[in-house]
């Protein structure tokens, strides 16, 4: 059997035309159309790049050892593949026929250094307030999903509020390929893979969320919610496990919730949409919506409080604590922004005090001076 450091180093050597890149700590993302066209990402902006694969079969064996170095298969029978590369980066690829130009692929690269709340609100991705805020929500055992678009900061949001889970507490990570870096020491790691050519030894995140329930976890962390395992989430945000978190692809908190019931629905089991609603409503407590501004900036915009599921409007009832602000645009075209209170008090601040945590005293004095001007739920 081939060392593990071996292996590395040679697949390695099959991406030695962007290693200059891999190498790069500035370059976030590293998308490949075909050989001959490379655009790599620095501080939210694209830049085409020189380096050039030599052929398009150059660029398949390097994916299909990619694939290897994970346990996958890839081909024209199966030409995605969702992996990793051994600095932990995030690899997406689509070969021919499914790409007729060529392999479409996407590097997503992590910071080596952990990513800590100091660091983002040093980015201005948050100010303290918002992180005590957050640090109070956390402790307090909210579930909370973490929503924004493609490249809007939403892992390494969540893996910054992990430094704020208690250390007595286990966790559980379910993960469709490993990127997660949470700073905790109790981990419990779960992987699913996909079943072998012959359709054998598939491990589903579902499955993986069965096996989870019996782990013995204080909360269940998911990487990603894509399907059906949605409504595995719930069932156990429901059931006592408190303090949940994953990550999800929507623009705002509205927008968030209809996703999330939309991937629930997408499960096997035949629940009826306003039981699934009152449950969903009931499930998740917290939304941190994080986004990618204009000038590639990562920014947390909203932190909203869902309050549950009115019955006859058949509408969530939603509010926001926490909004962005934007002013303008600076003079190097950076766009100016803060993030502030809405003067609304959430209405879980009871929770909060059962743990012994409280929200900044901003959102209380703003929640002062807008009595009588309260802003509507939604």
């Amino acid at each position: 059997m081939i060392p593990k450091e071996i292996f590395e180093e040679t697949l390695l050597q099959f991406f030695a035309p962007i290693k200059k890149h891999l190498d790069d700590p500035a370059v976030s993302d590293i998308m490949i159309n075909g050989p001959n066209q490379i655009y790599v990402e620095k501080k939210g902006i694209l830049h085409l790049s020189d380096a050039k694969f030599e052929s398009k079969e150059a660029l398949i064996a390097a994916l299909r050892n990619a694939a290897q170095f994970v346990g996958k298969h890839i081909d024209e029978e199966r030409p995605i593949l969702e992996g990793r590369l051994p600095d932990g980066s995030r690899i997406e690829a689509v070969l021919p026929p499914a790409a007729p130009e060529g392999p479409c692929v996407s590097i997503r690269r992590f910071f080596k250094e952990t990513l800590t709340v100091e660091r983002l609100i040093g980015f201005g991705a948050m100010d303290e307030d918002t992180a005590m805020a957050l640090h109070a929500l956390v402790v307090s055992k909210l579930n909370i999903l973490i929503a924004g678009g493609t490249g809007s900061g939403k892992t390494s949001m969540l893996n910054a509020l992990s430094s704020f889970i208690p250390e007595g507490e286990r966790v559980v990570v379910i993960e469709d390929s490993r990127e997660l870096q949470l700073q905790r020491a109790h981990l419990c790691g779960l992987e699913a893979r996909p079943p072998d050519p012959k359709g054998r030894g598939g491990v589903s995140i579902r499955d993986l969320f069965r096996a989870t329930l019996r782990l013995r976890p204080d909360r269940i962390v998911v990487g990603e919610i894509r399907g059906g395992e949605a409504l595995d989430l719930i069932q156990a945000m429901t059931s006592g496990h408190g303090g949940c978190m994953s990550t999800l692809h929507a623009t705002y908190p509205r927008d968030t919730i209809s996703r999330f019931e939309t991937m629930a629905m997408m499960s096997d089991l035949d629940m009826p949409l306003e039981a699934l609603r009152i449950q969903l409503a009931s499930a998740v407590n917290i939304i941190c919506q994080v986004s990618r501004l204009q000038d590639g900036s990562r920014k947390i915009t909203h932190i909203s409080e869902v309050l549950g599921y009115d019955l006859p409007t058949q509408a969530y009832q939603m509010q926001d604590i926490l909004v962005r602000e934007y002013t303008g645009f600076g003079k190097k075209g950076e766009v100016l922004s803060h993030i502030a209170p809405t003067g609304i008090l959430p209405r879980c601040i009871p929770q909060l005090h059962e743990h012994g945590v409280d929200l900044p005293k901003s959102i209380y004095k703003a929640a002062k001076q807008n009595q009588g001007q309260r802003r509507p739920e939604y």
